[in-house]
């Protein structure tokens, strides 16, 4: 049997230990969404979790679990945004420094929240080696605990609870789909639906200009991100030595969407749901929607997770200003 990161029992642990910080998100459903898919969706809301993104149950989950001794010399992460509000709020909760590396190209709004729980912030520029390069920085010079945004078994554990959840709320389900970029939450998400759901189909999505997990499970082999290029700016990231594995043995297929297709089915949540979601949140939506989908059989009830909410009002896709 393959030994994971993580396994239902850190992800049962996980649910208990996070309870007090973060919210047990709705599910809903529509009307005329399902009809445009064509099959019954039950949207797991975590565009409504605390800093209005999934990264707050990895996050709580990992800084609750450090000892005292560790967390009182604070924790360091690079985030494009999501995480880097997760970790600041869980810090801020907990008593301790948060330290965090983000792109200068990360929209203004998550910069702002992470600033407003009063983390502090090293930019730099937008690409992986930058990120982990000034980390490593930061954890030199305040010796700080590093908390990977997605490569970590805490912060696996953690996401795990949104399918406990999902799966307890809205009962039965045929197939599971969520997005996929550093594949925390996809892997978590395995990980608790084979525990307690081991039938359900479990399937990732993903933007066309930011493809490596699709390209990885096509090939079998981890092929890492170069030069993404998509809207969904939270699903830059290439996946973990940590979460491929996951991803490689129990996801059954990633779907691949454009920038096109996710503006629209944005577009489509906030109009029929009145559900503000961000870009990557509307990323599974798109995947729904696609034709590739509709060939598929035998799902007839499935699990839609909207990852977050976090974006610029001043610069929505739809508007030319």
């Amino acid at each position: 049997m393959t030994t994971y990161a993580a396994d239902i029992s850190d992800i049962r642990a996980a649910a208990r230990r996070i309870a007090p910080h973060v919210h047990r998100t709705p599910v809903m459903t529509s009307q005329s969404v399902n009809a445009a898919a064509g099959r019954e969706l039950f949207f797991k809301c975590e565009n409504l979790q605390k800093v209005g993104a999934f990264k707050m149950r990895g996050a709580a989950n990992a800084v609750m679990r450090l000892p005292d001794e560790v967390a009182a010399r604070g924790v360091v992460t690079h985030s494009s945004g999501n995480f880097a509000q997760a970790l600041a709020l869980a810090a801020r909760r907990r008593g301790i420094d948060a330290h965090i590396v983000m792109p200068r190209t990360a929209p203004v709004v998550k910069r702002q929240a992470v600033e407003g729980y009063g983390a502090r912030i090293y930019p730099c520029e937008p690409t992986l080696k930058a990120r982990e390069t000034t980390a490593a920085r930061v954890l030199a010079e305040t010796g700080g605990t590093l908390l990977h945004p997605y490569n970590h078994p805490d912060i696996i554990a953690g996401q795990g609870t949104c399918a406990l959840e999902l799966l307890e709320d809205a009962g039965e389900m045929d197939a599971i789909i969520a997005p996929i970029g550093g594949g925390g939450l996809m892997s978590g998400i395995c990980l608790a639906a084979r525990a307690v759901a081991p039938s359900v189909r479990l399937f990732a999505a993903e933007p066309a200009g930011a493809d490596d997990a699709a390209r990885s499970l096509a090939a079998g082999r981890l092929i890492p991100q170069t030069s993404p290029d998509t809207i969904a700016d939270g699903l830059l990231t290439s996946l973990g030595d940590l979460t491929w594995p996951i991803v490689r043995d129990h996801v059954e297929h990633i779907f691949t969407v454009g920038d096109d297709e996710i503006i629209a089915a944005m577009r489509l949540i906030w109009q029929r749901m009145k559900l503000l979601i961000e870009p990557s949140a509307a990323v599974p939506v798109a995947a729904v929607l696609s034709e590739d989908f509709r060939l598929l059989e035998g799902v007839r009830r499935l699990g839609v997770v909207l990852s977050g909410g976090n974006i610029d009002l001043d610069r929505l896709p739809w508007v030319s200003l």
